[in-house]
Protein backbone atom coordinates (compact mmCIF):
# COMPACT_ATOMS: atom_id res chain seq x y z
CA UNK A 1 0.00 0.00 0.00
CA UNK A 2 1.62 3.25 -1.26
CA UNK A 3 1.92 6.26 1.09
CA UNK A 4 0.69 9.56 0.24
CA UNK A 5 3.36 11.84 0.61
CA UNK A 6 2.69 14.92 3.11
CA UNK A 7 1.48 17.85 2.01
CA UNK A 8 3.21 20.90 2.75
CA UNK A 9 1.11 24.67 3.64
CA UNK A 10 -0.94 25.63 0.97
CA UNK A 11 0.31 29.28 -0.59
CA UNK A 12 -1.75 31.83 -0.74
CA UNK A 13 -2.13 33.24 -3.85
CA UNK A 14 -0.62 36.27 -5.05
CA UNK A 15 -3.50 37.67 -6.43
CA UNK A 16 -5.31 37.58 -2.74
CA UNK A 17 -2.48 38.98 -1.28
CA UNK A 18 -2.01 42.11 -3.75
CA UNK A 19 -6.19 42.07 -2.90
CA UNK A 20 -6.11 42.38 0.75
CA UNK A 21 -3.02 45.18 0.63
CA UNK A 22 -5.16 46.96 -2.21
CA UNK A 23 -8.21 46.93 0.37
CA UNK A 24 -6.32 47.94 3.52
CA UNK A 25 -5.10 51.08 1.58
CA UNK A 26 -8.02 51.81 -0.30
CA UNK A 27 -9.96 51.91 3.53
CA UNK A 28 -6.72 53.50 4.95
CA UNK A 29 -7.49 56.22 2.06
CA UNK A 30 -11.22 56.64 2.33
CA UNK A 31 -10.31 57.78 6.29
CA UNK A 32 -7.64 60.10 5.57
CA UNK A 33 -10.47 61.60 2.98
CA UNK A 34 -13.43 61.86 6.15
CA UNK A 35 -10.98 63.45 8.30
CA UNK A 36 -9.72 66.19 5.71
CA UNK A 37 -13.46 66.72 4.73
CA UNK A 38 -14.72 66.71 8.57
CA UNK A 39 -15.79 70.43 8.50
CA UNK A 40 -18.00 69.99 5.34
CA UNK A 41 -19.44 66.63 6.52
CA UNK A 42 -20.07 68.15 10.09
CA UNK A 43 -22.02 71.07 7.50
CA UNK A 44 -23.72 68.47 6.09
CA UNK A 45 -24.63 66.41 9.31
CA UNK A 46 -25.91 69.89 10.88
CA UNK A 47 -28.04 70.32 7.23
CA UNK A 48 -29.48 67.29 7.74
CA UNK A 49 -30.91 67.33 11.34
CA UNK A 50 -32.26 71.03 10.00
CA UNK A 51 -34.09 69.64 7.02
CA UNK A 52 -35.36 66.64 9.34
CA UNK A 53 -36.63 69.38 11.43
CA UNK A 54 -38.18 72.02 8.72
CA UNK A 55 -39.93 68.71 6.35
CA UNK A 56 -42.30 68.05 7.85
CA UNK A 57 -43.17 71.40 8.25
CA UNK A 58 -42.38 71.99 4.87
CA UNK A 59 -44.67 68.87 3.71
CA UNK A 60 -47.72 70.10 5.98
CA UNK A 61 -47.81 73.57 4.41
CA UNK A 62 -47.76 72.13 0.74
CA UNK A 63 -50.63 70.26 2.01
CA UNK A 64 -52.52 72.80 3.22
CA UNK A 65 -52.07 75.60 0.87
CA UNK A 66 -51.53 73.69 -1.86
CA UNK A 67 -48.53 75.29 -3.10
CA UNK A 68 -45.38 74.05 -4.98
CA UNK A 69 -42.71 71.91 -2.74
CA UNK A 70 -40.53 74.95 -3.51
CA UNK A 71 -42.80 77.58 -2.80
CA UNK A 72 -43.53 75.97 0.64
CA UNK A 73 -39.49 75.88 1.17
CA UNK A 74 -39.14 79.38 0.89
CA UNK A 75 -42.36 80.04 2.77
CA UNK A 76 -41.00 77.93 5.41
CA UNK A 77 -37.57 79.44 5.23
CA UNK A 78 -38.80 83.03 5.41
CA UNK A 79 -40.79 82.24 8.40
CA UNK A 80 -37.69 80.64 10.12
CA UNK A 81 -35.60 83.90 9.18
CA UNK A 82 -38.42 86.39 11.01
CA UNK A 83 -38.27 84.04 13.87
CA UNK A 84 -34.66 84.30 13.70
CA UNK A 85 -34.55 87.90 13.31
CA UNK A 86 -36.88 88.03 16.41
CA UNK A 87 -34.92 85.94 18.75
CA UNK A 88 -31.42 88.26 17.42
CA UNK A 89 -34.00 91.52 18.57
CA UNK A 90 -34.82 90.28 21.63
CA UNK A 91 -31.35 89.70 22.40
CA UNK A 92 -29.78 92.59 21.04
CA UNK A 93 -32.49 95.32 22.26
CA UNK A 94 -31.56 94.45 26.17
CA UNK A 95 -27.93 94.43 25.37
CA UNK A 96 -28.39 97.92 23.60
CA UNK A 97 -30.63 99.70 26.51
CA UNK A 98 -28.95 97.94 29.29
CA UNK A 99 -25.52 97.78 28.21
CA UNK A 100 -24.94 101.11 28.53
CA UNK A 101 -26.71 101.45 32.12
CA UNK A 102 -24.00 98.87 32.75
CA UNK A 103 -20.83 100.66 31.76
CA UNK A 104 -22.03 104.05 33.61
CA UNK A 105 -22.36 101.53 36.90
CA UNK A 106 -18.55 100.46 36.34
CA UNK A 107 -16.96 103.63 38.17
CA UNK A 108 -19.44 103.22 40.90
CA UNK A 109 -18.84 99.63 41.25
CA UNK A 110 -15.44 99.54 41.36
CA UNK A 111 -15.37 102.66 43.95
CA UNK A 112 -17.17 100.96 46.12
CA UNK A 113 -15.16 97.69 45.36
CA UNK A 114 -12.00 99.79 46.06
CA UNK A 115 -13.88 101.07 49.59
CA UNK A 116 -15.09 97.60 50.60
CA UNK A 117 -18.60 98.01 50.05
CA UNK A 118 -21.62 96.65 48.63
CA UNK A 119 -20.92 92.85 47.34
CA UNK A 120 -18.02 92.96 44.90
CA UNK A 121 -16.16 94.93 47.59
CA UNK A 122 -16.62 92.63 50.26
CA UNK A 123 -15.47 89.98 48.07
CA UNK A 124 -12.19 92.22 47.25
CA UNK A 125 -11.63 93.28 50.78
CA UNK A 126 -12.16 89.36 52.20
CA UNK A 127 -9.85 87.70 49.75
CA UNK A 128 -7.72 90.71 49.11
CA UNK A 129 -8.10 91.02 45.04
CA UNK A 130 -6.90 94.56 45.44
CA UNK A 131 -3.41 93.97 46.39
CA UNK A 132 -3.50 90.92 43.95
CA UNK A 133 -3.91 93.34 41.50
CA UNK A 134 -1.43 96.14 41.97
CA UNK A 135 1.12 93.34 42.31
CA UNK A 136 0.39 92.08 39.01
CA UNK A 137 -0.18 95.10 37.46
CA UNK A 138 2.15 93.94 34.56
CA UNK A 139 0.90 90.96 34.30
CA UNK A 140 -2.48 92.04 33.52
CA UNK A 141 -1.60 94.89 31.14
CA UNK A 142 0.07 91.98 28.81
CA UNK A 143 -2.61 89.95 29.15
CA UNK A 144 -5.45 92.76 27.76
CA UNK A 145 -2.56 93.27 25.26
CA UNK A 146 -2.28 89.53 23.90
CA UNK A 147 -5.83 89.67 23.55
CA UNK A 148 -5.78 92.50 21.66
CA UNK A 149 -3.41 91.19 19.45
CA UNK A 150 -4.91 88.46 17.00
CA UNK A 151 -7.34 90.59 15.54
CA UNK A 152 -6.69 88.80 12.04
CA UNK A 153 -8.17 85.62 13.80
CA UNK A 154 -11.29 87.09 14.63
CA UNK A 155 -11.67 88.38 11.60
CA UNK A 156 -10.93 84.59 9.71
CA UNK A 157 -13.33 83.03 12.13
CA UNK A 158 -15.89 85.34 11.48
CA UNK A 159 -15.57 84.89 8.12
CA UNK A 160 -15.12 81.12 8.68
CA UNK A 161 -18.71 81.28 10.52
CA UNK A 162 -20.44 83.12 7.96
CA UNK A 163 -19.08 81.02 5.08
CA UNK A 164 -20.33 77.86 7.06
CA UNK A 165 -23.77 79.19 8.30
CA UNK A 166 -24.84 80.53 4.40
CA UNK A 167 -23.55 76.76 3.22
CA UNK A 168 -25.57 75.07 5.84
CA UNK A 169 -28.49 77.38 4.85
CA UNK A 170 -28.40 76.60 1.34
CA UNK A 171 -27.69 72.75 2.10
CA UNK A 172 -30.64 72.69 4.04
CA UNK A 173 -32.63 74.43 2.18
CA UNK A 174 -32.37 71.55 -0.93
CA UNK A 175 -32.24 68.87 1.12
CA UNK A 176 -35.85 69.99 2.33
CA UNK A 177 -36.85 70.96 -1.34
CA UNK A 178 -35.40 67.58 -2.71
CA UNK A 179 -35.87 65.72 0.18
CA UNK A 180 -39.24 63.53 -0.75
CA UNK A 181 -38.02 62.85 -4.18
CA UNK A 182 -34.50 61.18 -2.61
CA UNK A 183 -36.16 59.15 -0.19
CA UNK A 184 -38.60 57.63 -2.72
CA UNK A 185 -35.68 57.11 -4.99
CA UNK A 186 -34.23 55.34 -2.40
CA UNK A 187 -37.34 53.33 -1.13
CA UNK A 188 -37.94 51.94 -4.70
CA UNK A 189 -34.27 50.36 -4.63
CA UNK A 190 -35.01 48.19 -2.03
CA UNK A 191 -36.94 44.70 -2.37
CA UNK A 192 -40.69 45.33 -2.18
CA UNK A 193 -41.11 43.42 1.11
CA UNK A 194 -39.25 45.71 2.59
CA UNK A 195 -39.80 48.78 1.45
CA UNK A 196 -43.13 50.14 4.24
CA UNK A 197 -41.14 48.70 6.99
CA UNK A 198 -37.67 50.84 5.81
CA UNK A 199 -40.23 53.76 5.59
CA UNK A 200 -41.72 52.72 9.06
CA UNK A 201 -38.50 53.43 10.73
CA UNK A 202 -37.31 56.50 9.21
CA UNK A 203 -40.30 58.28 10.40
CA UNK A 204 -39.31 56.92 13.78
CA UNK A 205 -36.32 58.55 13.27
CA UNK A 206 -37.63 61.60 11.98
CA UNK A 207 -40.41 61.27 15.01
CA UNK A 208 -37.36 61.31 17.53
CA UNK A 209 -34.94 63.77 16.28
CA UNK A 210 -38.37 66.47 16.00
CA UNK A 211 -40.25 65.47 18.88
CA UNK A 212 -36.47 66.04 20.63
CA UNK A 213 -35.68 69.50 19.15
CA UNK A 214 -38.99 70.76 19.35
CA UNK A 215 -39.39 69.39 23.26
CA UNK A 216 -36.10 70.94 24.21
CA UNK A 217 -36.49 74.42 22.51
CA UNK A 218 -39.81 74.41 24.47
CA UNK A 219 -38.30 73.79 27.52
CA UNK A 220 -35.32 76.33 27.25
CA UNK A 221 -38.61 79.25 26.24
CA UNK A 222 -40.12 78.14 29.66
CA UNK A 223 -36.58 78.51 31.06
CA UNK A 224 -35.99 81.72 30.49
CA UNK A 225 -38.96 83.11 30.92
CA UNK A 226 -39.54 81.89 34.07
CA UNK A 227 -35.98 83.19 34.85
CA UNK A 228 -36.95 86.87 33.68
CA UNK A 229 -40.05 86.76 35.93
CA UNK A 230 -37.84 85.92 39.07
CA UNK A 231 -35.70 88.55 38.28
CA UNK A 232 -38.19 90.78 37.56
CA UNK A 233 -39.65 90.47 41.15
CA UNK A 234 -36.22 90.80 42.47
CA UNK A 235 -35.89 94.19 40.44
CA UNK A 236 -32.28 92.89 39.13
CA UNK A 237 -30.85 94.49 36.39
CA UNK A 238 -30.30 93.02 33.02
CA UNK A 239 -32.75 90.71 33.90
CA UNK A 240 -33.13 90.56 30.02
CA UNK A 241 -29.65 89.20 29.12
CA UNK A 242 -29.84 86.96 31.71
CA UNK A 243 -32.90 85.53 30.81
CA UNK A 244 -32.06 85.17 27.45
CA UNK A 245 -28.36 83.76 28.52
CA UNK A 246 -30.01 80.97 30.55
CA UNK A 247 -32.92 79.46 27.48
CA UNK A 248 -30.30 79.61 25.11
CA UNK A 249 -27.67 77.59 27.70
CA UNK A 250 -30.59 75.22 28.48
CA UNK A 251 -30.03 74.06 25.17
CA UNK A 252 -27.21 72.00 26.01
CA UNK A 253 -27.86 68.90 27.77
CA UNK A 254 -26.69 68.27 31.43
CA UNK A 255 -24.88 71.18 31.97
CA UNK A 256 -26.77 73.71 29.98
CA UNK A 257 -28.97 74.72 33.33
CA UNK A 258 -25.98 75.07 35.30
CA UNK A 259 -24.17 77.35 33.05
CA UNK A 260 -27.06 79.88 32.81
CA UNK A 261 -27.93 79.34 36.52
CA UNK A 262 -24.18 80.35 37.69
CA UNK A 263 -24.11 83.74 35.26
CA UNK A 264 -27.83 84.48 36.92
CA UNK A 265 -26.39 83.90 39.88
CA UNK A 266 -23.21 86.30 39.59
CA UNK A 267 -25.51 89.01 38.36
CA UNK A 268 -27.94 88.55 41.41
CA UNK A 269 -24.84 89.19 43.56
CA UNK A 270 -24.21 92.38 42.04
CA UNK A 271 -27.55 93.65 43.01
CA UNK A 272 -27.43 92.10 46.53
CA UNK A 273 -26.64 88.55 48.40
CA UNK A 274 -30.81 88.13 49.49
CA UNK A 275 -31.79 88.65 45.92
CA UNK A 276 -28.61 85.74 45.06
CA UNK A 277 -29.41 83.14 47.62
CA UNK A 278 -32.98 83.76 46.57
CA UNK A 279 -31.83 83.25 42.84
CA UNK A 280 -29.89 79.78 43.84
CA UNK A 281 -33.21 78.45 45.54
CA UNK A 282 -35.07 79.45 42.47
CA UNK A 283 -33.23 76.97 39.72
CA UNK A 284 -32.56 74.37 42.28
CA UNK A 285 -36.38 73.95 42.49
CA UNK A 286 -36.50 74.77 39.00
CA UNK A 287 -33.78 72.15 38.26
CA UNK A 288 -36.11 70.01 39.88
CA UNK A 289 -39.29 70.32 38.19
CA UNK A 290 -37.81 70.61 35.11
CA UNK A 291 -35.88 67.04 35.32
CA UNK A 292 -39.02 65.63 36.98
CA UNK A 293 -42.14 67.38 35.36
CA UNK A 294 -41.19 69.23 32.26
CA UNK A 295 -38.92 66.79 30.43
CA UNK A 296 -41.05 63.51 31.40
CA UNK A 297 -44.26 65.44 29.68
CA UNK A 298 -42.77 67.56 27.21
CA UNK A 299 -40.62 64.58 25.94
CA UNK A 300 -42.75 61.67 26.70
CA UNK A 301 -43.41 61.29 22.98
CA UNK A 302 -39.82 61.15 22.31
CA UNK A 303 -37.22 58.15 22.36
CA UNK A 304 -36.98 57.36 25.69
CA UNK A 305 -33.04 56.90 26.54
CA UNK A 306 -31.47 55.96 30.14
CA UNK A 307 -29.02 58.59 31.90
CA UNK A 308 -26.13 56.31 31.37
CA UNK A 309 -26.85 56.64 27.79
CA UNK A 310 -27.25 60.46 27.61
CA UNK A 311 -24.45 61.17 29.47
CA UNK A 312 -22.01 59.04 27.06
CA UNK A 313 -23.60 60.41 24.37
CA UNK A 314 -23.02 63.70 25.41
CA UNK A 315 -19.66 63.13 26.36
CA UNK A 316 -18.64 61.43 22.88
CA UNK A 317 -20.19 64.47 20.92
CA UNK A 318 -18.44 66.77 23.17
CA UNK A 319 -15.37 65.21 22.66
CA UNK A 320 -15.74 64.84 18.66
CA UNK A 321 -17.69 67.94 18.10
CA UNK A 322 -17.56 70.40 20.39
CA UNK A 323 -20.54 72.28 21.40
CA UNK A 324 -22.39 71.40 18.26
CA UNK A 325 -21.21 67.05 19.58
CA UNK A 326 -23.21 68.24 22.60
CA UNK A 327 -26.27 70.04 20.98
CA UNK A 328 -26.53 66.88 19.01
CA UNK A 329 -25.33 63.91 20.82
CA UNK A 330 -28.86 63.06 22.12
CA UNK A 331 -31.07 62.98 18.80
CA UNK A 332 -28.31 61.05 17.17
CA UNK A 333 -28.43 58.30 19.94
CA UNK A 334 -32.14 58.62 19.58
CA UNK A 335 -32.06 57.68 16.03
CA UNK A 336 -29.40 55.13 16.82
CA UNK A 337 -31.49 53.59 19.72
CA UNK A 338 -34.22 53.21 17.18
CA UNK A 339 -32.40 51.72 14.27
CA UNK A 340 -30.86 49.26 17.03
CA UNK A 341 -34.10 48.42 18.37
CA UNK A 342 -35.54 47.04 14.62
CA UNK A 343 -32.72 45.14 14.09
CA UNK A 344 -32.82 43.78 17.14
CA UNK A 345 -36.99 42.97 17.35
CA UNK A 346 -36.25 42.21 13.75
CA UNK A 347 -33.80 39.25 14.88
CA UNK A 348 -35.62 37.89 17.96
CA UNK A 349 -38.96 37.66 15.31
CA UNK A 350 -36.80 35.91 12.50
CA UNK A 351 -37.95 32.68 11.29
CA UNK A 352 -35.82 29.57 11.50
CA UNK A 353 -34.56 27.98 8.35
CA UNK A 354 -36.62 24.83 9.94
CA UNK A 355 -38.84 24.91 11.89
CA UNK A 356 -38.23 22.32 15.53
CA UNK A 357 -40.54 21.09 18.19
CA UNK A 358 -40.07 20.71 21.66
CA UNK A 359 -37.85 21.84 24.43
CA UNK A 360 -35.06 19.69 22.72
CA UNK A 361 -36.04 22.15 19.49
CA UNK A 362 -36.10 18.57 17.36
CA UNK A 363 -36.15 19.60 13.64
CA UNK A 364 -39.85 18.88 11.80
CA UNK A 365 -38.66 16.16 9.52
CA UNK A 366 -36.66 14.40 12.16
CA UNK A 367 -39.62 14.52 14.64
CA UNK A 368 -41.51 11.10 15.72
CA UNK A 369 -44.71 11.47 14.15
CA UNK A 370 -46.22 9.71 17.52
Amino acid sequence: MAVRPERGPERVPVRTIAATIGMVLATALALLLLWEMRRILTWIVVAAFLAVILGPLTSLVERRLHLRRSLAAVLVFLLGFLALAGIFTAFVRPLAVEGPQFIDQVPDLISQARQGKGPVGHLVKRYKLDAYVERNQGKLREFGSRLTQPAVGVIRSIFSTAVALVTILVLTFLMVLQGPSLVAAWLASLPERRREHVRQVANDCSKAVVGYMTGNLLISVIAGVATYVVLWVLGVPYKGVVALWVGFADLIPLVGATLGAVVAVLVAALHGWVAALVVVVFFILYQQAENHLLQPVIMSRTVALSALTVLVSVLVGVELFGFLGALLAIPVAGVISVIARDLWDGYRSRLKAEPTVGQDQVPVARADPD
